[in-house]
C-alpha cells in the first residue's frame, strides 16, 4: 500500500506524484491517505494523475482514508466519484 505522508501541497506534489507513479509501476493498487494533514488542491491533482497512470497501465487504484476536508474539496470540484472505490 502506498501511504501518503502528512503534507501534499504544491511544494510537495511533484515528488509525491513521481514516487506514487513508481509505486504503481511496481504493482501498487492502494493509496492510503490517512496521514494527510496539510493539503491543497494540488492533492486532488496528484490523486487524479495517479489514477490516470494506473488506468493507462490497466490497473485499478483505490483510495482509502481520505480526510473529510479533502473529500469536501473534491465535492466542490465535482470529482468525488473519481476518488470513490
Amino acid at each position: 500500500m502506498l501511504a501518503l505522508q502528512s503534507e501534499l501541497t504544491h511544494d510537495t506534489a511533484a515528488a509525491v506524484l513521481r514516487d506514487g507513479m513508481a509505486s504503481i509501476d511496481a504493482g501498487e493498487t492502494q493509496v492510503d491517505c490517512a496521514a494527510l494533514m496539510r493539503f491543497d488542491s494540488s492533492a486532488l491533482a496528484v490523486l487524479l494523475a495517479l489514477r490516470r497512470h494506473a488506468i493507462r497501465r490497466g490497473a485499478t487504484l483505490a483510495f482509502s482514508n481520505l480526510p473529510d476536508e479533502l473529500t469536501s474539496l473534491a465535492q466542490v470540484y465535482g470529482i468525488t466519484h473519481l476518488l470513490a472505490n
